[in-house]
């Protein structure tokens, strides 16, 4: 059976929600797993193996297209050595599109800075119920500088709204693609 992830409020325990106040953007999606002594940055580096090539394509098609307003091109999704554990991550690594800012067992903050905007992303591990059952929550929090940053989420905030929840079912579907689903399915 598919878990598809669901937009969510953003845990109140998470270390992303000091980062809401002035958000241009913010949105969180969630998904539940079973209980899991995985930590948060280890369900993401899985979630970014196996995200679908079309997510891929889409950043692919956003490096190119953003190189002419003098912004960064952040290379792809799933670019990082999978070989690399995930204990061997400290603040500063890349991971991806992203920079690790912050890791613990269960919460992974990753960014990215440019003239246009700072983004921050959450993944962040938590118990739901008395069962055992864990939610693993992606928060995304987005402070845009000028109008660049402004005119430039147009597209990007109805993809990511696509984009995310897709990446999250592997979270969900621990990298089985038999049981993953996307947002858009």
């Amino acid at each position: 059976m598919k878990n598809r992830a669901k937009s969510s409020v953003v845990p109140p325990g998470s270390a992303i929600h000091a980062r809401l106040p002035g958000a241009y953007f913010f949105d969180c999606h969630a998904v539940a797993v079973p209980h899991t002594s995985r930590s948060a940055l280890d369900l993401f580096l899985s979630a970014l193996k196996n995200s679908p090539a079309w997510v891929n394509s889409l950043m692919a098609l956003r490096n190119k297209l953003v190189k002419f307003v003098g912004l960064k091109d952040l290379g792809g999704l799933g670019e990082f050595d999978p070989a690399k554990p995930e204990s061997a991550y400290l603040p500063g690594d890349r991971v991806g599109i992203f920079t690790l800012i912050s890791n613990t067992p269960d919460e992974a903050l990753l960014g990215e800075s440019d003239k246009h905007l700072d983004v921050v992303l959450s993944v962040y591990k938590h118990s739901t119920v008395p069962d055992g059952e864990q939610s693993v929550a992606v928060t995304t929090v987005v402070h845009v500088h000028n109008l660049l940053g402004r005119v430039y989420m147009l597209p990007v905030t109805p993809l990511h709204r696509i984009i995310a929840p897709a990446v999250l079912s592997h979270i969900a579907s621990g990298g089985n693609p038999a049981t993953q689903t996307t947002g858009a399915d």
